[in-house]
């Protein structure tokens, strides 16, 4: 089974955050839009530029170099010190948000992640899933991200990397000679400044030359890392996502339509499908929720969001899918077919803070034992192993393939 990654990068990530925090602190201005820099104090002249607008860049203006030097370049410069304080906040803002789309998310540095979503998919395509978070990230967050998409680590990275600012590529195996190897070898990730002279010597120029070069060659030059150059070039990337578990603020799920659907009760299997994702990733932290919310977006676009709260809290299929079933009919319009539908839990606790009602009964006991009995079958022998009654229908309705 393919793995499907993405790579999520925030553009402009220290100037796009404090320009974000200015305005919700009432600025009238976007720094964005305005000649702008991030910097260290403007009185030394041995500071340097740490990120810099769009508007900064038409001067000429690069990263690195001395706040001196780019107010010579502009002399109407705007100049703004460096908070990590805000950058973490909107760093964790923003790994919050992915946690709602997989367990699995390497945070490869404090601007940039990559996401795992090869068991996280329910039928949606990868691609779906980057463009609806792009658009979450900048409705949401209010600043903007690129996404690669891929089917390794390597490949997810490299798309990213493509045009800016707000963006998502794809760069799957069959697209590397296309939009890959035209590249200069400069742009191959991992690939280190000193080493791009010594390939240009070698009359290696692109990434297309090095893939096309006989490895024994590069092992010969370079060692070990001449096979890892190689390995690169033509795409072939191995290594795992490493992530760090952590208890997630809510969980939720959602899926674009392959085709718009006005009938409730196919949206009603398919939002089974979604909750019991949901409740299943709640179980497998030991956690429980309280409130339920529903997600709609229209054939025109539009999107409505209601949410109600549980009588109980719970990590229950049936319980979940009960209010979430109650607030698709408040919400549906049947003139209006659906083109996406999303579910999420939230205000979450660990299930030992549970305070177990008095009134529980046999009723309660027999269903947590059946959603015990299915996890454990789904993490023995694979998410799509086993599936409920309601759900049997959803392959054709979707026509898509199995996530495992």
């Amino acid at each position: 089974m393919e793995k499907q990654i993405l790579h999520v990068d925030v553009n402009n990530a220290f100037l796009s955050w404090t320009a974000v925090e200015m305005l919700k602190k009432g600025s009238k201005i976007d720094i964005r839009e305005i000649p702008a820099i991030i910097g260290g104090d403007e009185t030394k002249r041995a500071g340097i530029v740490l990120a810099k607008s769009m508007k900064a860049k038409e001067c000429g203006i690069s990263t690195a170099e001395t706040i001196y030097q780019a107010k010579l370049k502009c002399p109407n410069l705007q100049i703004f010190q460096s908070d990590f304080k805000i950058y973490r906040k909107y760093s964790d803002a923003l790994y919050n948000l992915l946690l709602e789309y997989t367990d699995k998310i390497e945070r490869f540095s404090i601007d940039e992640c990559f996401l795992d979503m090869t068991e996280y998919l329910m039928k949606d395509t990868l691609l779906n899933k980057a463009l609806e978070i792009s658009k979450r990230v900048k409705e949401e967050l209010g600043f903007t991200v690129n996404i690669g998409v891929a089917n390794n680590k390597l490949l997810a990275k490299m798309a990213s990397d493509f045009t800016k600012p707000d963006k998502v590529h794809t760069l799957y195996k069959e697209e590397i000679k296309k939009k890959m190897w035209p590249l200069p070898t400069s742009e191959l990730f991992m690939l280190g400044k000193k080493t791009v002279p010594k390939l240009y010597n070698m009359q290696i120029k692109t990434i297309g030359d090095l893939a096309k070069t006989d490895v024994n060659i590069l092992n010969k030059k370079f060692g070990k890392h001449g096979t890892q150059m190689w390995e690169f070039a033509n795409g072939i990337d191995k290594s795992e996502v490493k992530y760090k578990k952590e208890n997630p603020k809510c969980i939720g799920n959602s899926i674009t339509l392959p085709q718009n659907i006005s009938e409730i009760e196919k949206l009603e299997e398919i939002l089974l499908a979604l909750v019991e994702q949901v409740a299943y990733r709640l179980r497998k932290y030991n956690l429980v929720a309280n409130t339920v919310g529903l997600q709609l977006r229209t054939k025109n676009f539009e999107n409505s969001s209601h949410q109600g709260k549980l009588i109980n809290s719970t990590s229950s299929t049936k319980e979940i899918y009960s209010k979430a079933k109650e607030l698709l009919k408040q919400m549906y319009n049947s003139k209006t077919p659906v083109r996406l539908i999303g579910v999420r839990v939230d205000n979450l606790i660990g299930k030992e803070q549970l305070q177990l009602s008095f009134f529980n009964n046999n009723e309660d006991e027999k269903q947590n034992k059946l959603d015990k009995t299915i996890d454990e079958l789904k993490n023995k022998y694979g998410y799509n192993t086993i599936t409920r009654a309601g759900k049997m229908g959803i392959k054709n309705l979707l026509k898509l393939k199995d996530i495992d």
